[in-house]
């Protein structure tokens, strides 16, 4: 039936015998495939592609010399190459991040996921950048996004509740965004010290008597009490210098127990 079919279609029999081959057909098939070996995969992509990938490849040896400016240079000029590579817009948000360059990190994390709306690792750096610049909701439904797309991340986890309990903290009336364990601090006996030194300082204990009187709505409130709210904030700020100048250690101190239990520092591969 085959070869009645090619005979009506090419209007041919088994008796035009001169236009048979001098080979069979899997003949000819191995003896172009002996002549022609392939090429690697590199030599059959347009040049401006390999060139691209290249770049991305000496950007990713940038980020692990942490010379992050290089990087984003090498990863623009990836772009520019091929400009339609979900991932040299995703590691380049990765450099920007490290630059504190977060907004620009946004925007290429969004420019990684309208080219690949399934690239979980470009939601998990734009978690991280929103994060950065306090967009606590976005983040939150950025790293669960992320999570959909691969569900046993988990550094993924860990960043979606550090966004949640940040969201919690500044839409609590009394949130102040710190949240950090007080309980160790009073029970810090450097600053049991610091603070039993202060306090026989006049200046201190002058400081500390305004504060306590505007606290309990002295005779200077002002309508609605901003007077006193105003003057609390400024006792305030000079009970902290007072505490920077007495004792700066104890300060960096807090601030890298405040860094270490909220700030995540993400160590993600780069593709």
């Amino acid at each position: 039936v085959a070869i009645q079919c090619l005979e009506t279609v090419f209007k041919i029999t088994l008796e035009d015998t001169h236009l048979a081959s001098s080979q069979h057909l899997i003949e000819m098939f191995t003896n172009s495939i002996q002549k022609n070996d392939m090429l690697p995969l590199s030599h059959s992509l347009p040049e401006g592609v390999v060139k691209a990938d290249q770049l991305k490849d000496e950007g990713n040896n940038h980020m692990k010399e942490e010379n992050y400016g290089a990087a984003v240079d090498c990863y623009t000029r990836a772009i520019e190459l091929d400009p339609n590579n979900a991932v040299y817009y995703c590691n380049r948000a990765a450099a920007q991040s490290k630059l504190n360059n977060f907004r620009e990190a946004i925007k290429d994390c969004e420019s990684a996921i309208a080219i690949d709306p399934k690239y979980s690792k470009a939601y998990g750096r734009m978690g991280l950048a929103l994060t950065s610049v306090n967009k606590y909701e976005e983040a939150v439904t950025s790293y669960q996004k992320a999570l959909d797309l691969d569900p046993e991340n988990d550094s993924y986890k860990s960043n979606l509740k550090i966004a949640e309990q940040k969201l919690r903290d500044v839409s609590s009336p009394t949130g102040t965004g710190l949240s950090f364990d007080m309980a160790s601090l009073i029970n810090n006996p450097a600053f049991i010290s610091m603070a039993a030194s202060l306090m026989q300082n006049p200046q201190i204990q002058q400081l500390m008597s305004g504060m306590m009187s505007n606290a309990i709505g002295g005779p200077a409130a002002g309508v609605g009490g901003l007077s006193d709210l105003s003057s609390l904030i400024h006792a305030g700020q000079q009970f902290a210098q007072q505490i920077q100048q007495q004792n700066p250690e104890l300060i960096e101190q807090l601030r890298n127990h405040i860094r270490s239990r909220y700030l995540s520092g993400s160590t993600e591969e780069h593709s």
